[in-house]
């Protein structure tokens, strides 16, 4: 239960994922259309919450940043 409220703050700051908390479970939908993915944990499983966390941020889900051209010359 106490990975909840990070799970939240990764979520709130992407506007490409959806995090919803129904009958004790929580799913997180990332991407738009087909290509859609959808997680799903029990509320208070704090292992895979944070697995799904760190998919979000460094993994399958993570946002690719797109770098300048001027700062890979630098």
């Amino acid at each position: 239960m106490k990975q909840l409220g990070n799970l939240s703050i990764v979520c709130a700051k992407r506007t490409d994922v959806l995090m919803q908390i129904y009958g004790g479970q929580v799913s997180v939908h990332v991407g738009e259309g087909p290509e859609r993915t959808s997680l799903f944990a029990a509320w208070d499983d704090d292992e895979v919450i944070q697995h799904i966390i760190h998919e979000l941020n460094f993994g399958r889900y993570a946002v690719k940043e797109k770098r300048n051209s001027k700062e890979d010359a630098a």
